[in-house]
């Protein structure tokens, strides 16, 4: 999913896009129970809608020296212009500061992370608002402190952590991405291990689905389904043979009986991209 237009950017911003689109695809190609993938798809939704919206949304991304804020929501804009549905707005809100902290400085990954939450403004978060309100994630809902149709009045990062305890994409910004730098690990070691590039990726995505309850299928399903989700998910993992040729048939099972529900982790598969895409920053280095 490489472009010529990136001939037209810094190196490093041309390798972070690249990680972007690389990152998009890779968990597009890995069997994630309930999730649109190659091998079903779902949700009136197809792998094709997911490559046009990374594809679409890549170029604000990784444009140098752009506020978080404004990435996100050129980013949104041109997303929804090349598929007018929300496929990627999670994915957007977790790889906007991922991308900035890469692009250059001192420190590691994570130190660099932390460092763009913090400085995150007021503007980033009416841009981020306004790029939410663009995408109209299903069950948004209204909440009583910097709520999305209204003018924020504190930081980005001060927002996101009001709303830190009911989605976990807001946890990210709250916590320094630590569940996302936990998934990056597990892709690492998956490497190291000789595991199969997609393979890793299904049991990244398997450990965020069997570990905390799904933000998206709570906001559309309530939270005793989405906690219920995660106990069958759980439940799965400790019972999955370790080859995946032997798993594939009862991931393949678990992906019906939640499609079947309308019931689609879609934070859990945001949280698998932003992983991958930790990983690949991680090794482009300083």
């Amino acid at each position: 999913m490489s472009s010529r237009s990136d001939a037209a950017l810094p190196p490093r911003s041309a390798a972070l896009r690249r990680a972007f689109l690389d990152a998009c695809r890779a968990e597009l190609e890995a069997l994630k129970p309930g999730n649109v993938h190659v091998h079903a798809e779902g949700h009136g939704m197809t792998v094709d809608d997911f490559l046009r919206s990374a594809a679409a949304a890549a170029p604000a991304l990784c444009l140098p020296h752009r506020a978080v804020g404004r990435r996100i929501r050129e980013a949104v804009e041109a997303s929804w212009q090349a598929v007018p549905r929300n496929t990627n707005l999670g994915i957007i809100l977790l790889s906007a500061p991922l991308i900035a902290a890469a692009e250059s400085g001192a420190g590691s990954l994570r130190e660099r992370v932390a460092r763009v939450l913090v400085r995150s403004t007021v503007s980033d978060a009416a841009e981020c608002f306004a790029a939410i309100a663009r995408a109209n994630p299903a069950g948004l809902g209204r909440v009583p402190a910097q709520d999305v149709a209204a003018a924020p009045t504190v930081s980005l990062r001060a927002a996101m952590t009001l709303a830190a305890e009911r989605d976990r994409i807001a946890r990210q910004y709250a916590t320094g991405y630590e569940d996302v730098f936990a998934g990056a690990a597990r892709i690492a070691d998956g490497r190291r291990q000789g595991q199969s590039a997609s393979w890793t990726t299904t049991l990244v995505y398997l450990d965020f689905l069997a570990a905390f309850p799904d933000s998206h299928i709570a906001r559309k399903h309530g939270s005793e389904t989405a906690e219920r989700v995660r106990r069958d998910a759980a439940a799965l993992v400790q019972l999955l043979p370790p080859e995946p040729a032997a798993a594939f048939p009862r991931l393949l099972e678990f992906d019906r009986e939640l499609k079947a529900g309308g019931l689609n982790p879609g934070t859990s598969a945001d949280l698998t991209v932003a992983s991958l895409l930790t990983d690949a920053a991680a090794e482009l280095g300083d």
